[in-house]
């Protein structure tokens, strides 16, 4: 793995040492969960992972947020966001610190 952050070539080299396939196919692969998981939050549903987590749209509203340089208010327009929630063997597993 590269550093602390685990990137998409991470995940295709992992699903290439634990399933076998090819390279080339295990990227695709890691790709096209990526893609189905990213239009589903793009079509508002959410996308629960057993023992991971559920990822969400949450829709907010316009309201007034301040430049905190210089104090002056500015309107901050609607917005979708995206909200993860850990399932709580993730929880568990990261206050654990995967036994190191």
């Amino acid at each position: 793995m590269s550093g602390n952050t685990l990137t998409r070539s991470d995940l295709s080299e992992a699903v290439y040492r634990e399933v076998g396939l090819s390279r080339n196919e295990c990227a695709q692969l890691v790709e096209s969960i990526l893609d189905k998981i990213s239009e589903a939050l793009v079509n508002g549903d959410s996308v629960k992972i057993s023992s991971f987590g559920t990822f969400t749209v949450r829709a907010k509203g316009a309201r007034m947020g301040r430049n905190p340089k210089t104090g002056e208010e500015v309107p901050i327009d609607p917005r979708r966001v995206l909200v993860f929630r850990p399932s709580h063997i993730l929880k568990d597993r990261v206050n654990e610190g995967n036994g190191t």
